[in-house]
């Protein structure tokens, strides 16, 4: 047991990490809270935070000691000094820039956002990223799956990888049969998933059903305890804080754009011919508004 014992936070998420395997249920849904909310876990009492992780305040106090704590206080006391630091970096920031005044709604948004594309670098090495686009460029067919907030992210995947490499496709159907297309993956074919707490239960089971067939997963998803990363072959990871009732998708849609810049950087000849022709095809059918240029006299 730690006793007293103040642990820095990265600590605390590699305990998350190597220990909620070996968790019950009820303690995995504490585990997965506890990691994606630093900031709550720091601010907010043990009632308060259970309430917000959907468990009982008991939960908290058996999951720090699952992890070797022996308290909730000494569970949550890593992540009240990450969110002090944090505090005083940006007063430091901000005294450096001459700004006396407190802080508006927009600072905190764009602190917010500033941080989860940061995240795409700091959570993902160059070779993971160069290793899921080469995935992408290898795969006989790819299906993109987001559903919910992480449609758009899906769909821009999808477009933006569809000038690069034949053979895409978006898992998406008004009529709901878009879960066929999943059920006809096979080994050799791709399926990126896209998803972060809470997350869509239609995901996690369709990438069950995909791995279950031998078929290849790439997960972006928020975090090392997200289903999705526990079941993908490979996985990216994204932060999603927003000082607002919804989560961010700014660092999801910038570890989306890197993915893709890597399969472009990656796919040689073949992706330069393949968007010198999409490019052709959309210029000869006047896809893209040009202004006429007067007739010459």
């Amino acid at each position: 047991m730690f006793h007293d014992l103040i642990l820095p936070y990265r600590h605390l998420t590699h305990l998350l990490d190597s220990h909620f395997d070996r968790l019950s249920p009820e303690l995995q849904r504490a585990a997965r809270w506890v990691q994606a909310h630093p900031a709550e876990l720091g601010l907010q009492s043990m009632r308060q935070s259970a309430q917000a992780a959907g468990v009982a305040p008991a939960t908290m106090t058996r999951l720090s000691r699952a992890l070797g704590m022996d308290s909730f206080e000494a569970m949550r006391r890593p992540s009240m000094l990450a969110f002090a630091e944090s505090v005083g970096r940006s007063a430091t920031r901000a005294s450096a820039a001459g700004h006396d005044l407190p802080p508006a709604p927009l600072d905190h948004f764009a602190q917010a956002q500033a941080d989860n594309l940061n995240s795409v670098r700091t959570r993902n090495t160059p070779q993971e990223l160069q290793a899921a686009a080469q995935s992408i460029l290898e795969a006989r067919d790819v299906l993109f799956l987001g559903l919910r907030a992480s449609f758009g992210i899906a769909y821009h995947l999808h477009y933006t990888c569809d000038w690069l490499r034949a053979n895409t496709r978006l898992a998406a159907d008004a009529g709901g049969a878009w879960a066929d297309q999943v059920l006809a993956l096979a080994p050799g074919d791709l399926l990126v998933v896209v998803s972060q707490a809470p997350y869509t239960r239609q995901i996690v089971q369709s990438a069950q059903q995909a791995r279950a067939r031998s078929v290849h997963v790439l997960a972006l998803t928020d975090g090392n305890l997200s289903p999705l990363a526990r079941l993908a072959q490979q996985s990216l990871f994204f932060d999603t804080a927003s000082p607002g009732f919804f989560h961010s998708m700014t660092g999801a849609q910038a570890l989306a754009e890197a993915l893709i810049a890597g399969v472009a950087e990656q796919g040689g000849a073949p992706v330069v011919q393949r968007l010198a022709q999409r490019q052709q095809r959309l210029q000869d059918s006047g896809a893209y508004w040009e202004k006429k240029q007067p007739a010459q006299v």
